[in-house]
């Protein structure tokens, strides 16, 4: 008899223990629907705010040249005003308010790969997080698109007797694939996270990967002649290994002078290094003759593989496909390389000319 009042007594407990969690369950719920709700109503009018501010930072930027030019307003001043608006237009975007203005679109590629999903972050640390990754993963590729071109010459030279087999070389052009595909994912998410990256060197890397995709089709023709069917070959993996060296050299000195662009406000948070930049001025000189020579050197690799399928050595159609695409890409190297430059040396003599102005008052 006792025992089955204590069994009442746990099962009353129990059941008022299981009442109060789902009315804490509850409580809970509407606290967050109430949470969001809220966070969303200010979220929406912080939005406002930001598209208004910008577009009033807009509409006096284009305002300030017209003053200069109807006398209402002195040069000097507007450079001042130029420059404050300049630095506005920097804190309201490169800080958390960054999150309120609208974002660029994510493109095919993100949506073909990802799906309709949103890969802009809105806290500044995760943005920079994407960055950091970027980098790390140049960096890490870098070494290996230097080392695995060199170990298959060293091999043709000692191991294959001057015949590179088809399996080690198809399994390079895997691993481009991957690299290629894996840089224009990231540069796509950098884009839509505010970086500036110039569209040309996306668009590079997607003549890259259908390039590495068309050669793993690309039968590797070994006896007889070896040495001439595989020329092309031969040349790709001379220029890899100078593709290497630049990435190298772009990823120890250039992130650097980056770095101090940023701290000095010149470039954003989110912004990378890539072929279009050249550094400093010694690093112009060391730089830019390695990529005028790579991209010269990659254009002749192209118009030798349209030789080699013209004059009927080796005729299938990835030869000249591949051959084509290498021009392509070299060409929109060099213009973009020659367009940084000229920028450059335009935003140099500016700088010059406004240090000028102080010392001839």
């Amino acid at each position: 008899m006792g025992s089955s009042v204590d069994g009442e007594k746990s099962e009353n407990i129990v059941a008022e223990e299981v009442s109060r969690v789902v009315e804490s369950a509850k409580e809970l719920q509407d606290s967050a629907t109430s949470l969001i709700s809220r966070t969303s109503r200010e979220e929406e009018a912080l939005r406002q705010r930001a598209l208004s501010l910008d577009s009033t930072i807009r509409t006096l930027r284009s305002s300030l040249p017209s003053l200069v030019e109807n006398g209402s307003l002195d040069a000097k001043d507007a450079e001042k005003l130029e420059e404050e608006l300049f630095r506005a237009s920097y804190l309201l975007s490169e800080g958390d308010a960054a999150a309120f203005l609208p974002g660029k679109s994510h493109g095919r590629f993100l949506s073909m790969f990802l799906g309709p999903i949103n890969v802009r972050a809105t806290r500044k640390d995760v943005k920079l997080k994407v960055k950091e990754e970027y980098n790390s993963f140049r960096d890490r590729t870098a070494f290996l698109f230097l080392f695995f071109p060199s170990l298959l010459l060293v091999l043709r030279s000692w191991l294959w007797q001057g015949c590179l087999p088809a399996l080690p070389v198809q399994l390079y052009q895997a691993w481009l694939l991957y690299l290629y595909t894996g840089l224009a994912l990231r540069e796509n998410l950098l884009r839509v996270n505010g970086s500036d990256i110039r569209p040309w060197w996306i668009y590079h890397h997607y003549f890259a990967m259908a390039m590495a995709l068309i050669s793993l089709t690309w039968e590797i023709e070994r006896e007889p002649d070896c040495a001439r069917k595989q020329r092309g070959v031969q040349l790709f993996l001379q220029w890899a290994i100078l593709q290497g060296v630049a990435m190298l050299l772009q990823n120890r000195y250039q992130r650097q002078r980056l770095y101090t662009r940023i701290a000095l406000g010149k470039a954003r948070r989110m912004d990378v290094v890539w072929g279009e930049t050249a550094g400093v001025k010694g690093q112009i000189w060391l730089l830019a003759p390695i990529l005028f020579i790579m991209q010269g050197f990659e254009a002749y690799v192209g118009i030798l593989l349209l030789e080699t399928a013209l004059a009927g050595v080796v005729s299938e159609w990835q030869v000249i496909t591949c051959g084509v695409l290498l021009i392509i890409m070299a060409v929109g190297n060099f213009v973009n390389t020659i367009q940084t430059l000229v920028a450059k040396s335009r935003v140099k003599a500016k700088m010059k000319r406004s240090k000028s102005k102080p010392e001839l008052n």
